[in-house]
């Protein structure tokens, strides 16, 4: 693991997916990370926040400007592993018990016809509509029961940033076994209610122009908030830099 920008991240898909493999062969509990550029804006602006990521098993980098940046800074070249692609390589494999968290009913009945037959085993695993409420609202001890009751090991958590993370936070205290991934919009895509930009987009990185059209009041204030923070990211992890080498 790698910590640039205050986020640790695990760069490796590999590498990801054996942390997961041994944490849930060890009966550990934990959550991770999927941190995008706006993860990235909250982390700064936020020190709360930043402490609820530095928390976290690890963050894989969902973002595939953040390589761009670290060829910029330090001349490395390392990958992104975006939210959608780790749910469906970690659901397709079939390996684990999930439960899936977040979304509403119709979301959620959509998202298990949609994903079955990647893995047929999804048709007996929980999916579990959250009512919308601020983090520290949620009942945790009952949501915990009924995970805990079921035995599963990954837990995918479809709050959005900063809500999503939070949660992860409060619930696992409460939480025998499980480990928790935070995917955002993942449902949404996956389900068909929300349309993911287009592969060549995705491979121009623009795909947060696609998110601004599809979803302008909310995209716009993330990339008003992204845009603000990025000269003051750029020059703390320059400090860190020449501090460091």
């Amino acid at each position: 693991m790698e910590t640039f920008f205050n986020i640790r991240y695990e760069f490796d898909p590999q590498a990801v997916h054996g942390e997961i493999r041994q944490a849930v062969s060890q009966g550990k509990t934990g959550y991770i990370c999927v941190a995008d550029a706006n993860i990235l804006s909250l982390v700064h602006r936020n020190a709360d926040y930043r402490r609820t990521v530095d928390e976290a098993l690890f963050s894989i980098c969902d973002s595939s400007w953040i390589p761009v940046f670290l060829r910029c800074l330090y001349g490395i070249r390392r990958p992104h592993y975006c939210g959608a692609q780790i749910f469906r390589d970690l659901v397709s494999a079939g390996h684990y018990r999930m439960a899936f968290l977040g979304g509403n009913a119709q979301v959620l009945h959509s998202l298990r016809a949609a994903i079955a037959p990647w893995n047929p085993a999804v048709a007996d695993m929980p999916f579990m509509e959250l009512p919308f409420l601020p983090a520290e609202q949620f009942d945790y001890r009952a949501i915990a029961g009924e995970l805990n009751a079921s035995g599963v090991q990954i837990i995918w958590v479809a709050l959005g940033a900063p809500k999503q993370e939070q949660f992860m936070q409060h619930l696992l205290p409460h939480l025998s076994h499980g480990v928790m991934i935070g995917v955002g919009a993942v449902f949404n895509f996956y389900s068909g209610h929300i349309r993911r930009a287009p592969a060549w987009l995705r491979t121009l990185r623009l795909e947060f122009l696609y998110r601004i059209l599809k979803e302008p009041r909310k995209q716009l204030s993330r990339c008003w908030h992204i845009c603000n923070t990025l000269p003051a990211v750029f020059c703390e992890e320059k400090l860190r830099k020449s501090t460091d080498y």
